[in-house]
């Protein structure tokens, strides 16, 4: 805009009125009132002239203030048809509008492009107000991870899970710590992290909610790997001499011990300790070749394999047991079509070892049932599942049943669900359980 040009219009009309004062203040004192009357319409023209030159001025200065505080930066002032008087100032106005509308998309595009990386971020992200709990923000991660669409205040997650609540409040800015988030079907852990910051002298909390239980359960995975590795290893090394051993001491006390016949006795017992050491050293090395299948599946062979077929080939191979034991199974398969790409060997074994514990869950039940079912979920997910109404399990049975070696069963090996978890996670996969004593047991199997 420019100025000088402004102020100059303005000078010109006071010297114009003020001129134009004087000449009728000379008329008047020299009692020319003819000549006088005449400038009286001039005076008053002048006067009114520039009363309406402010006027406009002003109301054009308001309209530009009105559009600054609704942010209408898209308003534009015609230049070319406004009085000349004005014509600078519009054209200060469309600059000064130009210049705010390019900081304003920038600041927009900015936002979004935050806004956009923020939800495609598998971290869950929470901001609230700490004086008065109200819900600033949430990703749709964490709407996803906890199963909220909507939280209004911090306080309301206290009905839907108290403790995680507790522990959100109690995080200090800084501060990380593992938490456990329990929803209606199941529980997992999640590292919390936190920080502070005022904006408008008001104190908000930013905090981010990672699951973390798939890299507990790798983590887990590769630290059992190693365990029985070393553990297969040493027990294979310490075991065969023993066995080749006692075998040999067999060997000799027989050939020898024909001549003695005074020891016969002696020989008997030795023969039978030597037995029962060749007994327990084959049924160790046979122990551990068992437990070394944990270490064994570290390749896929992956193919398109559907899922009808695969829980045809359950239902043919158990058939004959569930009509033994009188089991009642259930198929739910609404889509015919769904497919894998997997082992099916594996994830046969895998399948096969959850029905078979789904049977020993049943075998006290009154209506025996056990329900095969596989869906995909909205976010492109396949989930396959084995349920039963037998006897459930606790919490703390729960926290150990993938545990190896780990068996509720008197005879059981406690090998067969670190398996399966090992052969899904193989499949880039998670293997759940989810349990209410005395209602049932859901096993389910998620992948992509």
């Amino acid at each position: 805009m420019n100025i000088n040009n402004f102020e100059w219009r303005i000078l010109i009309r006071v010297l114009l009125l003020f001129l134009t004062l004087c000449i009728a203040a000379y008329l008047l004192v020299t009692q020319l009132f003819i000549y006088f009357f005449l400038t009286v319409p001039l005076v008053m023209y002048q006067v009114i002239d520039f009363i309406r030159f402010q006027k406009n001025t002003h109301n054009e200065l308001n309209q530009f203030v009105e559009a600054v505080h609704y942010r209408d930066f898209s308003r534009y002032f015609n230049v070319k048809q406004a009085p000349a008087e004005l014509q600078s100032l519009r054209k200060g106005f469309n600059e000064i509008n130009t210049t705010f509308k390019i900081i304003s998309k920038e600041k927009e595009t900015q936002y979004q492009y935050l806004q956009k990386i923020l939800e495609m971020v598998d971290t869950g992200i929470l901001s609230f107000h700490v004086e008065t709990g109200e819900v600033i923000w949430m990703n749709e991660s964490l709407k996803k991870m906890l199963q909220l669409p909507y939280l209004k205040t911090i306080n309301s997650l206290s009905r839907r899970d108290e403790s995680l609540f507790n522990e959100i409040i109690a995080l200090q800015s800084g501060d990380n710590k593992i938490a456990t988030a329990h929803l209606e079907k199941g529980s997992f852990k999640v590292l919390l992290s936190a920080t502070a910051f005022q904006t408008e002298g008001k104190i908000y909390k930013l905090v981010a909610f990672q699951n973390v239980n798939e890299a507990f359960d790798e983590t887990e995975s590769k630290a059992w790997q190693k365990l029985l590795s070393v553990m297969t290893h040493e027990i294979m090394n310490s075991i065969a001499p023993i066995s080749s051993l006692a075998e040999t001491m067999k060997n000799r006390l027989q050939a020898t011990g024909s001549k003695n016949i005074e020891g016969d006795n002696l020989l008997e017992d030795f023969e039978i300790g030597i037995d029962t050491i060749k007994r327990r050293s084959e049924g160790l090395l046979k122990f551990a070749e068992t437990y070394r299948n944990l270490n064994k599946i570290n390749t896929l062979s992956v193919n398109k394999i559907f899922i009808s077929e695969l829980f045809a080939n359950i239902h043919q191979l158990m058939q004959p047991t569930f009509e033994q034991k009188g089991i009642d199974l259930e198929i739910i398969l609404k889509d015919p079509g769904l497919f894998l790409n997997a082992d099916i060997n594996l994830l046969e074994q895998v399948l096969i070892n959850l029905v078979v514990n789904a049977i020993e869950a049943v075998k006290d039940s009154s209506d025996p049932r056990i329900i095969l079912s596989a869906e995909k979920t909205s976010n492109a997910k396949t989930i396959i599942k084995v349920a039963d109404n037998g006897h459930g399990m606790s919490e703390e049975i729960l926290n150990k049943i993938f545990i190896p070696f780990f068996s509720t069963k008197k005879q059981g090996s406690g090998i067969g669900l670190s398996l399966c978890k090992q052969i899904v996670m193989l499949h880039k996969g998670s293997l759940l359980v989810q349990s209410v004593e005395g209602k049932g047991t859901v096993f389910s199997m998620k992948f992509g």
